[in-house]
């Protein structure tokens, strides 16, 4: 594969559950210091409304309608569950290059989260982070290794999840026809770095930082540089 002129190629970042763009904010201008252009989204599936519906397809619409907006080539970064509607997202989208999962869902078509944990999400509603034992804790699940300080503003962004995102199935998987990468987080307390083993399985290409869940808080800078050496290639 030629290298990719970061010049005229972008790179879009796609948040978890509980997120927001928000939480990028320390790996945007590393990626953009090296050259990217850099774009984010907001999933409407995290939202502080406990009525809120919207789910995986709504989330995978608004990926698409921005990679629409986008030339190419597209590395689409997606984290957690957001790489859920990021595949989904993909599928068919002439302009992305390649994806990557950062301690990520790397699912299959017809799974979710919640055919995946055995219906234990299945419902309407808003999921919380006490719905899963090990995130009644946030920042122990997700900013372990985070500075404390950062930890804390982070774990006050924090919303609710919709259900529906969780209980939709993945229509296709891209990740067989897009080439992919998937980074895992060694150190990770929330999405556990056995089932991210078994996950990259999948990936063409697979790398291993000694980080936590949210890399991008702790290890911005290489994060970015990871990212960066495998868009180039």
């Amino acid at each position: 594969m030629t290298s990719t002129d970061r010049s005229t190629s972008t790179i879009l970042l796609v948040h978890g559950a509980w997120h927001g763009a928000w939480c990028w904010e320390k790996l945007v201008p590393e990626l953009t210091a090296l050259g990217w252009h850099v774009e984010t989204v907001n999933l409407p599936s995290a939202s502080a409304d406990a009525d809120n519906t919207a789910g995986m397809y709504d989330d995978a619409r608004v990926i698409r309608e921005r990679l629409d907006a986008l030339e190419g080539p597209v590395t689409v970064v997606g984290h957690s569950y957001g790489a859920i509607p990021a595949t989904e997202a993909v599928a068919g989208a002439s302009n992305v290059a390649r994806l990557v999962y950062l301690s990520a869902f790397m699912i299959d078509a017809d799974e979710s989260i919640d055919s995946l944990s055995g219906g234990k999400v299945s419902g309407s509603g808003a999921v919380t982070l006490d719905a899963y034992g090990h995130y009644e804790d946030p920042m122990a699940a997700f900013y372990s290794d985070v500075d404390p300080q950062d930890a804390d503003r982070a774990t006050k962004q924090l919303v609710l999840q919709s259900a529906r995102s969780f209980c939709e199935p993945l229509t296709t998987a891209a990740w067989k026809t897009v080439p992919s990468s998937y980074i895992i987080t060694e150190n990770d307390t929330a999405l556990d770095s056995g089932f991210q083993e078994a996950m990259s399985a999948r990936a063409e290409r697979t790398y291993r930082l000694a980080s936590g869940h949210s890399s991008f808080l702790s290890q911005p800078e290489r994060l970015a540089q990871l990212i960066d050496a495998d868009a180039r290639q």
